[in-house]
């Protein structure tokens, strides 16, 4: 097949596209030029270096390799969505977004207008072939690094034509790849930044952006503890940066709420009863299928959050005009449901879809 492999600079998209070449694959890899860092924000946006690195590697692979500069579709389809999400006080995830919309959305675009026929990434996923021949995704092989997550609002359409060419690796043997292999990227310490932003802090950034508006943070009393920074700089579970002393000795404050209408930050003692911070049923809007039939009701298990451990719980759909929503009811309660954060669905390793975190119901 001819396929465009997004080379990131980094080892995984390396090391991808370096098992499509020894597969016989015609691959050119392309570098999406997302973000430069025009505003000087504090923090280090390594994109030149990681277009030297990813070209490099190209070079020792013997490939084509090309720069796609996708700066104003990325401020537009991620950049805006992060930034409204926060003035209007969800918690949005732009590595989903940036997944569906600039991956498998632009960028595939124009590897299809260029003559290719799939798309791979680093990520580490499976591509499977389900009922009557379909595409799915599945659980990446180390259970560590499976990024299957932020894959959950992927399109059917955008599975049919994605490659995980590392999904069947364990990060040390993917390591060992790139070792035989001599690429450049071999040693590479793995970005933990934004998409495609490098490493920013997410507070610099939406401090760039976004005004910041202090208030007060209160008990669930209306206590005043202290002042906050800007509510959008705040998020549902956060205990570190609160800046507000702990009154007895192991005990922390943690994040359970915030009141726009009042600009205030509620935060409590955490424990395994703290109001707020605990729940089992919410409403998921904007339901996206990676090719599942999410239109009826089904046992399966979430992952509210990356990293998070999967929950059993109970998917029963609702279809208004609006659209595809859902109300999931966990078996057990979890801790800090977020609004505007994502929620991955699955069946056992088989990723179903996703979801956005609307309403959560406090009983």
């Amino acid at each position: 097949m001819r396929i465009l492999t997004a080379m990131s600079g980094g080892v995984d998209s390396s090391v991808a596209a370096a098992l499509l070449v020894r597969e016989g694959h015609e691959v050119v890899g392309a570098y999406m030029k997302n973000w430069i860092n025009e505003e000087n924000i504090v923090g280090h946006c390594p994109w030149m270096e990681d277009i030297d690195d990813a070209r490099a590697v190209a070079d020792q692979l013997g490939i084509e390799f090309q720069v796609v500069n996708l700066m104003r579709d990325y401020r537009e389809k991620v950049v805006k969505y992060l930034l409204e999400g926060y003035q209007s006080g969800i918690t949005p995830n732009p590595d989903v977004m940036c997944n569906r919309e600039m991956k498998f959305g632009v960028l595939w675009d124009w590897a299809r207008e260029h003559g290719f026929e799939a798309i791979a990434t680093g990520h580490y996923a499976r591509r499977g072939v389900g009922a009557g021949g379909r595409a799915e995704v599945l659980k990446g092989a180390d259970p560590n690094k499976d990024q299957t997550y932020f894959l959950a609002m992927m399109r059917p359409e955008q599975v049919e034509i994605a490659r995980f060419p590392i999904g069947h690796l364990l990060k040390p043997e993917l390591r060992e790849v790139a070792r035989e292999l001599n690429l450049k990227t071999a040693e590479k310490k793995d970005s933990q930044g934004i998409c495609f932003i490098g490493e920013v802090k997410m507070e610099d950034f939406l401090r760039t952006f976004v005004e910041d508006r202090p208030g007060m943070i209160v008990d669930l009393e209306g206590k005043p503890l202290g002042e906050h920074k800007g509510l959008h700089l705040y998020t549902l579970g956060q205990r570190k940066g609160l800046r507000v002393a702990s009154p007895l000795y192991k005990q922390a404050y943690v994040v359970v709420a915030k009141r726009p209408e009042k600009n205030e930050l509620i935060v409590a003692i955490e424990n395994a009863e703290t109001p707020l911070l605990w729940s089992r049923r919410c409403t998921l809007t904007g339901i996206s299928t990676t090719g599942a039939d999410l239109t009826r009701p089904l046992r399966l298990t979430a992952m509210p959050r990356y990293r998070a451990p999967v929950a059993a719980a109970m998917y029963t759909p609702v279809m208004d005009e609006t659209g595809l929503s859902a109300e999931l009811v966990f078996d057990e309660p979890q801790r800090a449901l977020t609004p505007g954060q994502i929620c991955a669905l699955y069946d056992g390793d088989r990723l179903l879809g996703g979801g956005v975190f609307a309403t959560i119901h406090h009983e």
